[in-house]
């Protein structure tokens, strides 16, 4: 009994290993049969089956009139696939060298490598790309190249910044609005090789060197015209005065639309490896300076909403004061020692410190900063640009007995160029705050991103710009405009060392202003660093802001809102 019992269980041992190595027989063969009988099948399979992905080529940039600033240039690169050779090298040969050039004894020699992909030419043309689809070559495939281009060259640089797609690098408008440039229809697929290097395969997929699909094109608030005249009069400028840097901001003070926003040094983004990271940073945005004078329309606007002044106020001009621990006196005290009683005209007109401080003295500490914080100041704007800086605006409890009243004349304080612009647009416009932008947005986006925060009166802000005006039209100002009503101020201001501590001999000169002053259509802010010579803002960047506001005024079609022309100075 035991020994059939054992014997069974060896049967059934047995059964098991005979049906474990009929598997393993059966599984070789079909392995076999896999690889003689069915090769043309799976190798043609292998040569079509790729792995989908979406690609999609970067949507163009324009400015506000549909001109383009930047788009991607493609060009194809050539492979062979010797594996799926239905030609010999020298048939290759024959058929492509019309179109790739060269020595056609190393393509024949290059064409025959044992490599399983050969790199025959990068960069062909898409009029031989399509010619070489025509040949319905299956051992030849395309991979697709987009390069960015500015067809404009170094027109808006600092604005658009630029792109590498090899190492997706981008920098100003191409990096910020990525998302937007690169989006595309998630239902169309084009191809990659199994190892991920992505081809037009000219067999499969014939559309594919035709008809690359585009990102979405994104609109600007920028006016390439604009820009030109403000780059081209910057440039000027900046070389009459061998000024280390300067940039020019034009804006829609209702709308905060950048019309044009120039920085100097240029440079070209279709070759940014040229050039420093100190020539390609948009310094109108991430620099900060003390204003100097043209802060002078805050302080009194500052007044003026916390009801301390009106336009019919009158201060005592000693012609000079002290503040804590040091005096200052106007810039023209050799000329007039104590002007005495004077408005607010006077103020503006010359550039009174000493008014200046003391409109600053009327309101106390928290109120003036308040203000200040109303006009934006020491906080970023929101421009929709990458690297914009706060600035630098003291908390009250920090400000000693100077920083008060050196704030009133453009000092203690720091800002960038676009914070000044977006401040006194806010006064051009009838007392409201609006978010500087630069990215064309629909009515519906502008209400989610723009933002409008009144901050005084029309009335508060008519009365200002009615004095700002008539200081102009007093002043002996190069930047008087015969036709025009302009309301304007210049400022100049020491630059502070590198280590923050005490100032060089080195300026800023800025001026600003807007035009028609009746009814706005354009608010231009200058700063330029470092000048040589005769270094104020009224011999620096008045007659820049004069050759600017003279030939917009025409571009723009501006309609001139004096009844009577003034007489101006050439």
């Amino acid at each position: 009994m035991e020994k059939d019992k054992y014997r069974g269980f060896d049967k059934r041992i047995g059964c098991l290993q005979f049906c474990f190595l009929a598997f393993i027989v059966l599984f070789l063969i079909y392995l076999f049969l896999l690889q003689i009988f069915d090769i043309r099948h799976y190798k043609e399979r292998a040569k079509t089956q790729r792995a989908s992905k979406l690609f999609v080529l970067r949507g163009e940039i324009l400015d506000r009139n549909g001109f383009k600033l930047a788009v991607d240039e493609t060009s194809f690169d050539l492979y062979a696939h010797p594996k799926y050779y239905d030609h010999s090298p020298q048939e290759l040969a024959d058929k492509l060298f019309p179109y790739v050039g060269g020595d056609k004894v190393k393509l024949v020699h290059n064409l025959s490598s044992d490599d399983s992909v050969i790199l025959i030419k990068k960069g062909i043309t898409r009029k031989a790309a399509e010619a070489i689809r025509a040949m319905k070559l299956r051992e030849i495939s395309l991979e697709v190249k987009n390069k960015r281009a500015y067809p404009q060259g170094s027109l808006a640089a600092h604005v658009l910044g630029y792109y590498n797609s090899d190492a997706d690098v981008a920098a100003g408008v191409e990096y910020i609005a990525k998302d937007y440039l690169e989006y595309f229809d998630k239902s169309i697929t084009f191809e990659k090789t199994p190892n991920g290097d992505l081809i037009y395969n000219l067999s499969t997929n014939p559309e594919a060197v035709s008809a690359p699909i585009k990102g979405k094109t994104l609109n600007l608030t920028i006016d390439s015209a604009v820009q030109h005249v403000c780059e081209k009069h910057l440039y000027r400028g900046i070389q009459k005065t061998y000024a280390l840097r300067g940039a020019v901001i034009a804006m829609d003070p209702k709308s905060g639309e950048i019309l044009a926003m120039a920085v100097y040094p240029y440079y070209d983004p279709n070759n940014y490896r040229k050039y420093s990271l100190l020539e390609m940073k948009n310094w109108a945005l991430t620099d900060v300076y003390p204003p100097g004078s043209t802060f002078k329309i805050i302080t009194v606007a500052s007044a003026f909403i916390n009801g301390k002044i009106n336009k019919y106020t009158k201060i005592l001009d000693t012609g000079k004061i002290k503040i804590g621990w040091w005096e200052i006196q106007n810039h023209d005290y050799e000329e007039d020692k104590a002007p005495g009683l004077i408005d607010l005209v006077y103020l503006f007109q010359h550039s009174s410190n000493v008014a200046s401080v003391k409109v600053a003295q009327k309101m106390d500490d928290q109120e003036f900063y308040d203000t200040l914080e109303m006009f934006n100041f020491g906080q970023k704007t929101g421009i929709d640009l990458p690297g914009e800086s706060a600035g630098i605006l003291p908390k009250p409890k920090n400000w000693d007995s100077a920083t008060h009243g050196s704030m009133g004349y453009g000092y203690g304080t720091s800002v960038t160029a676009i914070q000044m612009a977006a401040a006194v647009s806010a006064i051009a416009n009838g007392g409201e705050w609006v978010t500087p932008h630069i990215i064309k947005y629909s009515p519906k986006e502008a209400e989610e991103k723009i933002i409008r925060r009144r901050i005084m009166t029309p009335e508060m802000s008519k009365d200002l710009t009615d004095i700002l005006v008539e200081s102009i039209d007093r002043s002996k100002s190069i930047a008087k405009m015969k036709d025009f009503r302009l309301a304007a101020k210049t400022g100049t201001s020491r630059r502070p060392k590198d280590n923050g501590v005490g100032y060089t001999n080195k300026m800023y000169t800025s001026m600003v202003g807007y035009l028609p002053a009746t009814d706005p259509k354009v608010l231009i802010y200058i700063v330029i660093d470092s000048a040589k010579g005769d270094v104020w803002g009224s011999t620096v960047a008045a007659p820049i802001f004069k050759d600017i506001s003279t030939e917009l005024a025409r571009i723009m079609n501006l309609n001139p809102d004096r009844d009577h022309p003034i007489e101006t100075k050439n």
